[in-house]
């Protein structure tokens, strides 16, 4: 395990080049062919990884909880990751990823940790359509355009989170969110996720704002639809600023992450004007130190609707 412990400030430096590293682990055997597939989650969000310490039942608990662990102090729940996915493991749980996502820790029980490899977004496509059960974000080809590439299957970690620990307060309340946000007429906010529960707590947090907008799912498709807009605007002789009140972006997304949509914006003529805010899971000063480093206006932590509105009202009447 002391193999797959690199040092942050290496992986940091990614960030300017559209890559990323990937933490590979197996869960077991699925029931649909009992091969033992590889899955992936962002090293960005693993703080540690542990062999599998005690861990103590909760009573009541969820199904897929396997209860907590004391670790260094702190009281972890713990997931069982395999049985949430439909996978069984031969040699048991002996590994627990120990992750910071959304403003919470966790660890996630595994069978086993193989490497980590760095790979290129592009090397990463959107997996939405061809998975049911929405709990695959996108599959990484480890051998980039190889015919017989490896593949490894990225989790949506936030669909997950949201299965094991439902809420019990409205994710969106349209009596605390605050003021109608007030743009131009004929705008939109151009938003990209490329999760689905994201998305859908997005939407309706922008509709409880009153703010019409065009969601994306990936760095790439917003890319490439803020170039259409451009076009557009320009036939109708307006600029983009006519068309698009800000942009609003996840930072994982296959195809193109956000920290490159961003700099891409921000490095373009066209757009540089364009108000940026980065929405993320990947929180932690770290990573608001690489927002900055990309010139986006803001940044803001996944998922509390009314600091998402906060946040934009003041970028956009900036």
């Amino acid at each position: 395990m002391s193999t797959v412990q690199h040092d942050v400030d290496e992986r940091t430096n990614l960030i300017s080049s559209n890559k990323f590293e990937l933490l590979l682990f197996r869960l077991g055997e699925s029931g649909l062919h009992g091969r033992s597939e590889l899955f992936g989650i962002n090293v960005f969000k693993v703080r540690e990884i542990v062999a599998m310490p005690i861990i103590t039942t909760v009573a009541g608990a969820l199904p897929h909880n396997l209860g907590v662990v004391n670790l260094r102090g702190q009281i972890i729940p713990v997931i069982d990751l395999p049985s949430v996915v439909g996978c069984t493991p031969k040699t048991g749980l002996n590994i627990m990823l120990v992750t910071e996502f959304a403003r919470s820790t966790q660890g996630f029980a595994v069978e086993s940790v193989e490497e980590i490899v760095r790979l290129e977004w592009s090397q990463v496509l959107s997996a939405e359509a061809s998975t049911a059960g929405g709990m695959v974000t996108s599959i990484a080809r480890l051998d980039g355009d190889a015919e017989d590439t490896r593949l490894a299957q990225v989790l949506d970690v936030e669909q997950i989170l949201r299965q094991m620990t439902p809420r019990d307060t409205k994710d969106v309340d349209s009596e605390t969110i605050g003021a109608k946000l007030i743009i131009k007429p004929g705008s939109v906010i151009l938003a990209a996720d490329d999760s689905a529960v994201a998305r859908g707590l997005i939407g309706q947090a922008l509709d409880a704002i009153g703010a019409h907008y065009i969601m994306t799912k990936t760095g790439k498709e917003a890319w490439d639809k803020l170039q259409s807009m451009h076009v557009a605007a320009q036939a109708e002789g307006k600029t983009i600023r006519d068309k698009v009140a800000m942009v609003l972006t996840d930072l994982e997304m296959p195809e193109m992450d956000g920290f490159t949509l961003t700099r891409n914006i921000k490095q373009d003529e066209r757009f540089k004007d364009l108000p940026v805010v980065i929405h993320s899971s990947l929180s932690g000063s770290t990573n608001e130190e690489h927002v900055k480093s990309v010139g986006a206006d803001a940044y803001v932590a996944k998922f509390v609707a009314e600091e998402l509105a906060t946040t934009i009202r003041k970028v956009v009447g900036n």
